[in-house]
């Protein structure tokens, strides 16, 4: 891959966007790059959490690649945008936590690609927008649906109609981030994060993962009855009595995910 670094280390998979020229810029070469390192990093039983951020010190991802994006017709523009929506998706619903280390502008597609991550810490450096229609577009890769979806139609057609880049602390005040630290910082947060997650159970994380990400589109009916049946499921598993038992045991669990 030319435009994206994958590397692991204790159990993290630190996915990086590494375009820093063009401020990490989404051409299709990298939203491609991306996908295929998601892929490695589901295949690989050692990984237990994904950090995603980028290269650089000035951006996440600054947004779609315009030079690109001008080139569009209606159907390849389309085309363009389902691509995107599909790769976003999958890490939605990856199967392991994935921690979003916004280390700068995260704005268009950087916005949509934090939105997709599970949780997103921000460096007080950092600012977050979608200014698509700055340029006469909308975004594309499924901000107008997870915006609206985290923060209410209200606050997500503010940020979208005007086209507007807040700060991280304003960021952090809406919940379009779980939190902000300082720049120095970031790397360290997420990592304490991702090993944190990846200490836990690996079956019940990904259960979790799933309850809320596709619970949240259901009925609340719906969310309850998968919620208990992921809930039954776990029952099963040796991994429930391993963390039960070293609970009643007063020692730390030692899950196998299995």
């Amino acid at each position: 891959m030319e435009n994206v670094r994958i590397e692991t280390r204790d159990g993290v998979a630190i996915i990086t966007v590494d375009r820093p020229k063009v401020l990490n810029a989404l051409n299709a070469q990298t939203v491609q790059e991306i996908n295929e390192a998601f892929e490695q990093a589901r295949a690989d039983e050692s990984v237990k959490a994904v950090i995603l951020t980028g290269g650089g010190e000035k951006a996440f991802v600054a947004g779609a690649d315009i030079g690109e994006l001008a080139k569009m017709t209606p159907i390849t523009g389309k085309a363009t945008s389902e691509k995107g929506q599909a790769v976003f998706a999958s890490i939605e619903r990856f199967p392991k936590p994935v921690i979003a280390a916004i280390n700068g502008f995260a704005l268009g597609g950087g916005c949509e690609l934090a939105l997709a991550c599970h949780i997103r810490i921000a460096s007080d450096r950092a600012q977050l927008g979608l200014p698509e229609v700055t340029l006469g577009i909308i975004p594309g890769y499924g901000g107008t649906q997870r915006m609206a979806r985290l923060l209410g139609k209200g606050k997500a057609l503010e940020l979208i109609l005007t086209g507007d880049r807040i700060p991280a602390a304003e960021a952090e005040r809406i919940g379009l981030v779980n939190k902000v630290v300082a720049a120095e910082e970031l790397m360290n947060v997420a990592m304490e994060m991702a090993k944190k997650i990846a200490s836990r159970g690996p079956l019940a994380v990904r259960a979790a993962i799933e309850a809320v990400m596709s619970g949240s589109e259901m009925p609340l009916d719906e969310g309850f009855f998968l919620e208990a049946t992921l809930f039954g499921l776990l029952a099963s598993t040796e991994d429930m009595k391993e963390g039960m038992g070293a609970f009643l045991e007063k020692r730390a669990a030692q899950f196998k995910g299995v």
